[in-house]
């Protein structure tokens, strides 16, 4: 009992130091995680002599920490931003797996002489994107929405067949004609209950009063990780249910909805530091020389070779023009799931698994380096990167159980087309109306001469029946201005 205090304030110096290490990172150009690494080798056998060694410790903290992020990436996806890049985001996150395993693998074992399942298993560890970079760089890169919905749907669903590849290899299950089989049913499972779940959790958090507005995000996320656990107890995939599950209360009308994600986007970022920090207690700098050889040569392939091919091959059908497939092939960012990948067969006392989980620990961090920083200037030279889109307009909701109305609330960001729109051009549907507006820190109330602006906070009442619609025009007119409908804007 007597050593809690000094645990946990260490623990709150950690976080802190962490929590301004992110506006370092954000002045120099630096991916925070390396920051977060380097906390955690001072922490460790550098610095102050704290070291995990338990390599299955690592794994389910990691796991956990995993499904957090998850869940963050999928509260914040737009539907609309991704659905017209579901089919190559889908081909990327399943088809380029299994390329970047097999050319990996093939490389591997001829370049250092890896047996078989050896060089496999480096290929499937190396295989899936990172969520937490992808979500927290390409959403402020300006790229097209097509690009941004690819990579974001990649990153948010490559974890779940790259894991189960990895468990595969790690445990020598035998590879026979069934093996297919059940990669599908694990996957289609996972995404069967992830759907099921969303929609059950948003339909139940729309009808309960609860007596707490914190209340609300605490059960969002708690549906996303009882979706894990049902995925992974049915033998599906939890990690995919977790991400689709997440989607789907994202993008339902969900109470307190702004509340929700900046909690979410909370615990995202806890669960991100946390983790790096682990992975620094883990790593030993003296190991990890043995590790840089074989480290380098597995970056130089995965992201010369195999990285481009895999998305040359998976988007085949779709015709992609050749600048956004090279793009495609740069944006392959890695991160915290190929280390934490490679614990588990560590943890089950794979030959040689600890040469991997160094050589691993040395890739990330050079690809980090490599790719981080030159993401946006590839972008700016390959005609992508168009600057920073205008941020759409988030909309809240407060139940007024009694009534059997909601109150939205709506700020317009910066960029938005709801800039310069009178009261009278807005034309809510019936049913809603814009009750309050606040500016400049006064609230007024609306006339129809009344003209929005950015930075403006509206409050709009709207029974259950016009809701949907009033949220559609709100989304519309944000995007496309007054005249949104006849530019075929609908706000979906």
């Amino acid at each position: 009992m007597a050593e809690l205090p000094v645990e946990l304030g260490l623990g709150a110096a950690v976080l802190l130091v962490a929590v301004l290490a992110i506006r370092l990172s954000t002045r120099l150009g630096l991916p925070s995680l390396l920051l977060y690494l380097a906390i955690g080798v001072l922490l460790g056998e550098l610095g102050f002599g704290i070291t995990i060694t338990s390599a299955s410790l690592i794994q389910s903290l990691g796991l956990a920490a995993l499904v957090l992020i998850l869940t963050e990436g999928g509260l914040t996806t737009r539907w609309s931003a991704v659905k017209p890049a579901l089919g190559q985001g889908i081909a990327l996150s399943t088809v380029a797996v299994a390329v970047s395993i097999a050319v990996t693998g093939v490389v591997l074992h001829w370049l250092l002489g890896q047996d078989w399942r050896t060089a496999l298993l480096w290929g499937a560890v190396l295989a899936p994107t990172d969520a937490a970079a992808v979500f927290s760089v390409l959403r402020s890169a300006g790229l097209p929405q097509r690009l941004a919905g690819a990579l974001e749907l990649e990153s948010g669903i490559n974890d779940a067949p790259a894991y189960i590849a990895v468990i595969v290899l790690a445990e020598g299950l035998r590879a026979d004609w069934t093996l297919p089989l059940l990669v599908i049913y694990e996957l289609v499972l996972g995404g069967v209950l992830g759907v099921a779940l969303g929609w059950a959790g948003a339909w139940a958090l729309r009808r309960a009063a609860l007596p707490a507005t914190g209340l609300y995000p605490l059960a969002t996320v708690a549906v996303c990780v009882a979706a894990f656990s049902s995925g992974q107890l049915l033998h599906g995939s939890g990690l995919l249910a977790t991400y689709v599950a997440a989607v789907v209360l994202g993008n339902s009308r969900l109470p307190h909805r702004s509340d929700t994600l900046s909690f979410a986007e909370g615990l995202g970022w806890l669960a991100q530091i946390g983790l790096f920090v682990l992975l620094g207690l883990f790593a030993s700098p003296e190991r990890l020389l043995d590790g840089v050889v074989p480290g380098l040569i597995a970056a130089g392939v995965l992201l010369l070779l195999a990285r481009p091919l895999s998305v040359l091959l998976s988007l085949l059908p779709f015709r992609m023009p050749w600048r956004e497939q090279a793009f495609l092939s740069w944006a392959g960012l890695r991160g915290a799931v190929p280390i934490v990948l490679a614990m588990i067969p560590l943890s089950q006392g794979f030959p040689a698994a600890d040469r991997l989980v160094d050589a691993i620990f040395v890739l990330v961090v050079v690809l980090t380096l490599v790719q981080g920083w030159t993401l946006v200037p590839v972008a700016r030279m390959l005609g992508l990167a168009t600057g920073a889109e205008p941020t759409e307009i988030e909309v809240d909701a407060a139940v007024l159980d009694e009534l059997d109305a909601v109150l939205l609330q709506v700020r317009i960001q910066r960029g938005s087309r709801l800039h310069g729109v009178y009261l009278s051009e807005l034309r809510l549907p019936a049913g809603a109306s814009l009750t309050l507006i606040v500016r400049d820190e006064e609230s007024f109330t609306p006339q129809l001469t009344t003209r929005l602006q950015e930075g403006d906070q509206l409050l709009v009442v709207a029974t259950e029946k016009s809701r949907a619609a009033a949220e559609r025009r709100l989304r519309a007119v944000d995007r496309a201005g007054p005249l949104a409908r006849w530019r075929g804007e609908s706000g979906q």
